[in-house]
């Protein structure tokens, strides 16, 4: 998402509505454009907040986060962890299935699984777990992300 193109539709909806007046109403209007736009950004960066927040408490297994890459926000949905059930203690990793995917899935998974800290076998069955057993209600509001540039 790209809150520059948000901030000069902004100005150019300034402009319009200035351009009802004289000349020099016009140019006020373009200087507080001018002025206002590292505010309106920052506005608009507060709002996306506000809105990962609203969406994370609506959320049954995960949250939203607001993520900067290369300067721009994104909005991304993290799973919780902690959200798969935990499998009985007595049930045994013993039964197999055969699972035919596309090679660039299998590297998705491998990667995040990676991210995890765990093997692929072991994201697969807390992902399968969480899906069979249903979302969980997450309790509390909390923004977190990070940014990269």
């Amino acid at each position: 998402m790209q809150i520059d193109g948000f901030v000069q539709a902004l100005r150019e909806d300034l402009a319009r509505v200035a351009a009802v007046g004289d000349e020099s109403t016009a140019r006020a209007a373009d200087l507080l454009a001018v002025a206002l736009e590292a505010s309106l950004g920052k506005r608009l960066l507060e709002a996306l907040g506000e809105a990962a927040l609203e969406l994370s408490s609506q959320l049954e297994n995960g949250r939203v986060e607001v993520r900067f890459a290369g300067g721009d926000p994104e909005l991304v949905y993290v799973p919780d962890e902690e959200s798969a059930p935990a499998e009985p203690a007595d049930e045994a990793f013993s039964a197999r299935i055969t699972l035919r995917l596309p090679e660039s899935l299998k590297n998705r998974l491998e990667a995040a699984a990676s991210v995890h800290g765990v093997s692929v076998n072991t994201w697969l069955v807390r992902a399968l777990s969480r899906a069979v057993h249903g979302p969980r209600r997450s309790s509390g509001n909390r923004l977190t992300g990070f940014a990269k540039s």
